[in-house]
């Protein structure tokens, strides 16, 4: 029996690709784009040190100077990130695991990461930028707490 070779064509994923530039002006308050953490959800004193392995992505110009869920203007070349559950002002320090490049980012947003594709954080372009993964788009990282904020009252 002959066998088959065949190839798998992949394209490379661009965060912003595609994305049109918003026209109207961003509303001055935005609420979170995830419900408010449940007490469950609430990171404790456990969550300080823990390292997390996942799936990281990046957001950027489209994005640029809107507010984030915390609050604050949205800059894309910040050290900053979208995190789900950890508290706003929580430091983590994430290592792009093909390159070993690192960065310390501060959690100002939140976000749907998607349900069941290994998403963990989202990282703005600047960050994404020194990890060298701007052109992939995606990156396989770890994701270690330093510190945690304080959960938005």
């Amino acid at each position: 029996m002959a066998g088959f070779l065949g190839t798998i064509s992949t394209r490379t994923v661009q965060a912003d690709a595609g994305l049109q530039r918003p026209t109207a002006a961003p509303p001055a308050i935005v609420a979170s784009a995830t419900p408010a953490l449940s007490a469950a959800s609430q990171p404790t004193a456990k969550t300080h040190g823990r390292i997390y392995r996942g799936i990281a992505s990046w957001y950027g110009s489209v994005f640029n100077g809107r507010k984030t869920a915390s609050g604050e203007t949205f800059d894309m070349n910040a050290m900053t990130a979208c995190h789900p559950t950890l508290p706003f002002g929580s430091l983590v320090r994430v290592v792009n695991l093909r390159n070993r490049k690192s960065v310390v980012v501060r959690i100002t947003d939140r976000g749907d990461l998607g349900s069941n594709n290994g998403r963990i954080i989202d990282l703005s372009y600047g960050a994404a930028e020194k990890l060298h993964m701007t052109q992939a788009g995606l990156a396989r990282v770890s994701v270690e707490v330093l510190s945690t904020g304080h959960p938005a009252s």
